[in-house]
Order: C-alpha cells, then sequence, then structure tokens
C-alpha cells in the first residue's frame, strides 16, 4: 500500500493523539489497543512490508472514534 502525503502525515499524528489520552479514561484501554496496531502498521510500511489498505483505514477511522469519545468524555467531567 501505498500512502498520499497527508495519509503519511496523518498516521503520527493521530498516534500521538491516542497516547495523550488519559490513563484514567474510560476509553484508555481502547485507545493503547488501536494504537499498537496503528504502531505496527506504521512499522511494516517503513520497512517497505505490505499493509493491507482496508485494514488501515480501518483502524484509523477507529482511532479517530475512540479521539472523539475521549474528548466527549472529558467535556463531560
Amino acid at each position: 500500500m501505498n500512502l498520499t502525503n497527508s495519509e503519511a502525515l496523518l498516521l503520527p499524528t493521530l498516534l500521538a493523539r491516542l497516547e495523550r489520552i488519559s490513563a484514567d479514561s474510560h476509553t484508555a484501554h481502547l485507545a493503547s489497543g488501536i494504537r499498537g496496531a496503528l504502531l505496527r502498521s506504521q512499522e511494516r510500511l517503513e520497512t517497505g512490508r505490505p499493509v493491507d489498505s482496508r485494514s488501515l483505514r480501518r483502524l484509523v477511522e477507529q482511532g479517530f472514534h475512540v479521539l472523539e469519545a475521549a474528548a466527549r468524555e472529558k467535556v463531560g467531567d
């Protein structure tokens, strides 16, 4: 899978945001799992190994959903 420039820039930004979710958050465990899967995908991309584009896009989408849930949770505090 070849990433566009915007997609290549998006992945590290998403990873950094997921890492910043508070450990006290209800979404922290979920964020950790998605982040781990994204890190593995990023490593595969960096080493030139194949990555299933649908799986990667689904992980990115899930990452954004977790960020939204964490933001709603934070606002609700």
